[in-house]
């Protein structure tokens, strides 16, 4: 996208997907970042006072962009990978970047082996100002935020040994991750 384009839109959507260090799609909405674990509650002898909680590993729910734009070819060939049979890479390392007015990152919440699940496109009307994107949804096998500048989360071509697509936790600005910005002109 040009750049004055992409400078007028960071007023109104605020949420921006990020591939590969790279800005590709801009959103209004985003919704549904959440997981949920199960508790086992049990007691053990002797201690009356207390009670000991087994916590399951955690379940993700789809993140609902709504109202997006954007004209990259690599979120269009990620999109496409879905329905291919013939694709290898279906998962990616995505980033959900949060910016102020001023065009600064405040979060980024990086979404570890990433896949859409469900996209829909506005009406098209000759005269009409919607945007490209009414919503995506993506599925993720784990999340890792980053508070601050940051972001910058690659993409693993593949799983490692242990079978992880990627990692989670939470970094602060001065880890190991990179900072994200918006083009100035």
């Amino acid at each position: 996208m040009s750049n004055d384009y992409v400078l007028n839109y960071v007023l109104e959507n605020r949420f921006y997907v990020e591939m590969e260090s790279t800005l590709i799609a801009y959103f209004s909405e985003c919704s549904g970042l959440s997981f949920k674990s199960k508790v086992e509650r049990f007691y053990e002898g002797g201690v009356n006072d207390q009670e000991r909680i087994l916590v399951s590993p955690p379940k993700f729910k789809p993140v609902k962009l709504k109202r997006g734009v954007t004209n990259s070819p690599m979120f269009w060939e990620w999109i496409n990978q879905v329905w291919d049979s013939q694709a290898t890479t279906k998962r990616r390392n995505i980033n959900i970047v949060m910016f102020n007015q001023a065009g600064e990152t405040m979060q980024s919440w990086s979404l570890i082996g990433a896949i859409p699940i469900g996209w829909q496109s506005p009406k098209f009307k000759a005269k009409s100002k919607k945007v490209g994107i009414e919503e995506l949804q993506v599925q993720y096998e784990g999340v890792k935020v980053v508070i601050g500048s940051g972001g910058g989360m690659t993409a693993p071509k593949e799983r490692d040994s242990l079978g992880y697509f990627g990692s989670s936790g939470i970094e602060t600005p001065n880890s190991s991750a990179t900072g994200t910005g918006v083009a100035s002109s």
